[in-house]
């Protein structure tokens, strides 16, 4: 089946399909989803480190989606052709920001691995090695 560009929607449910998942609203309603208490996949709300290089104006669909390593931020930022980008708010953190809008820049596959590995990359040992054991499966 080929695959076909992104979506925001796509972000959601693959974020809700991971085990143990529980989606929380942000102070603003933003959703949250999270493994175990900690976040891999955060709708923000618009901040100043997110805007326009021209208008100033933030950003209002800005994603944060955790990565599991430096170099596989690395990869996703330093990628022209990519949507991805990091601030210097989030120099040291694993994660990294994609605007709604661009989403469909990548292919659904790319985002269903993006997903997984930021669940992974957050969930307890236990649970990641009972999730990868099935996919085997």
């Amino acid at each position: 089946m080929p695959d076909r560009p992104a979506r925001v929607d796509d972000v959601h449910a693959l974020a809700a399909a991971m085990p143990h998942t529980k989606r929380i609203e942000g102070p603003k309603g933003n959703a949250i989803y999270q493994v175990g208490g900690k976040s891999f996949v955060f709708f923000r709300t618009p901040q100043p480190d997110a805007a326009d290089p021209d208008s100033g104006e933030k950003y209002p669909d800005v994603i944060m989606i955790w990565v599991e390593s430096e170099a596989d931020k690395l990869s996703l930022v330093q990628d022209p052709n990519s949507p991805f980008f990091t601030s210097d708010r989030f120099d040291g953190h694993l994660s990294v920001l994609v605007r709604g809008t661009q989403i469909g820049q990548i292919g659904l596959d790319e985002l269903t691995e993006l997903i997984q590995d930021a669940w992974l990359s957050r969930a307890s040992t236990r649970r990641a090695e009972r999730w990868l054991a099935e996919q085997q499966g």
